[in-house]
């Protein structure tokens, strides 16, 4: 019926009615229609269209002549008529948003199953002695039901496959990869944890560190006191760019391994990462305190401090990796930045050579020398110390600055001495 097709502008185009209009326009109008498309004066061949048209615009006029007994005064307004086009172009924009969306979701299955599940419409090659399993490649798939078991190849290359009906799809795998379940046997929470942990590992090493951060998640639900799950938990977060997530990874870590070094280390570098540096230069001293003969971690302490700007707790933090061995020439070069701060201008000075005495092709080392000696009223080894700098590759404008400068300094300060 018309009714169910059309809407009330559709109807009023069909009969060529321009609103307003009445119940005795409708009338009208069908008899007009009915002169032009009646099937005695259809064209020949044409007859049975036009008794099909005839009984279309026969309905539209018995639709809105039935609308009209139920509207004020008798007659539709062209504000009713422009409303109810509105609703109905609205109604029909949903629907057609709706079957898009079906025809879409119709799509991706078809393409799921063809990808997923090739042997959808062949018979079984084996018969099914177990019915339920998971694959461990991918355990969060659940417990799926063993639809049939196939083979392709020949001779030495012959390859089995299970298509199983998991929650998210039928799949097709690798039979090698199923674990049968037995469900009178419970479902031991090692083990559980044990299957992600390690499906996770297989997601990190190709990369999908998104997909590994799932599986891990579902590893520290079955075993929240394994710390390699916290771990790779923290690193797969981290490395899929939720620092979110991974610094509650990392603090569930650290309430497992309190008195490891490790877990602080991660945590300070992690809120370093996420510009939170009194959070940061916090794990860095808890990581100290767990392991006090690691320079590494006093540098980084240091380090942390001075971008606080708490110069004296930098040094006291830099002092000591300095006396630690593997004491580098960035940790020196904090060292002297301390000092500096401190008005400490020998011992920042001392501090830069020691750096210079473990790498002297460095720019940055004899950026800071220059610096230094520049503090210190050197300008003689100043000058020295920049151009040295500017052959290394240092800054052309800092160092170039700091040299023009020295340079012409130089013949006020002979005219002094003359």
């Amino acid at each position: 019926m018309a009714s169910h097709i059309l809407d009330i502008e559709q109807l009023s185009m069909l009969l060529e009615l321009e609103a307003p209009f009445s119940v005795e326009d409708v009338q009208a109008a069908r008899k007009r229609m009915a002169k032009r498309w009646h099937p005695d004066i259809a064209p020949p061949g044409k007859r049975q269209a036009h008794e099909d048209h005839l009984k279309v615009l026969n309905q539209a006029a018995d639709e809105l002549e039935n609308l009209l007994t139920h509207m004020p005064q008798g007659r539709i307004s062209a504000a009713a008529l422009r409303a109810s086009a509105d609703a109905a172009r609205k109604r029909r924009a949903e629907e057609g948003r709706r079957a898009y969306e079906a025809q879409q979701a119709e799509r991706r299955q078809a393409e799921d199953r063809e990808k997923h599940d090739p042997f959808h419409s062949q018979v079984p090659d084996h018969s099914v002695v177990y019915r339920y399993a998971r694959c461990n490649a991918y355990p969060e798939w659940g417990v799926g039901s063993i639809q049939g078991i196939y083979f392709t190849g020949e001779g030495d290359n012959v390859l089995q496959w299970a298509r199983v009906s998991f929650e998210i799809g039928t799949r097709t795998v690798p039979a090698g990869t199923l674990d049968f379940v037995e469900f009178g046997k419970p479902d031991d929470a090692h083990e559980r944890a044990r299957r992600f942990l390690l499906s996770a590992e297989h997601a990190m090493a190709e990369g999908d560190y998104a997909l590994a951060a799932r599986r891990l998640i579902f590893a520290r639900d079955a075993d929240e006191h394994d710390p390699t799950i916290h771990r790779l938990m923290t690193v797969a977060f981290w490395q899929a760019g939720d620092m979110q997530a991974a610094a509650r990874a990392v603090r569930a870590w650290v309430r497992v391994e309190p008195g490891r070094p490790a877990p602080h280390r991660y945590a300070a570098r992690l809120y370093e990462a996420m510009a939170l540096f009194e959070l940061a230069a916090e794990s860095a001293e808890r990581e100290c305190a767990t392991n006090p003969r690691d320079g590494a971690a006093w540098a980084r302490l240091g380090g942390l401090r001075l971008r606080l700007m708490q110069a004296e707790a930098a040094r006291e933090a830099l002092t000591r990796a300095r006396r630690l061995p593997d004491v580098t020439a960035e940790t020196l070069l904090d060292l002297a930045l301390a000092d500096h701060l401190l008005e400490e201008r020998q011992a920042s000075l001392e501090s830069v050579r020691a750096a210079m005495k473990l790498d002297d092709t460095n720019a940055a080392v004899w950026t800071a020398y220059a610096h230094a000696l520049d503090r210190t009223g050197a300008n003689a080894d100043c000058v020295a110390a920049c151009e040295h700098a500017l052959v290394l590759g240092a800054d052309q404008i800092e160092i170039g600055d700091l040299l023009a400068r020295k340079l012409h300094e130089q013949p006020a300060e002979i005219d002094r001495v003359a």
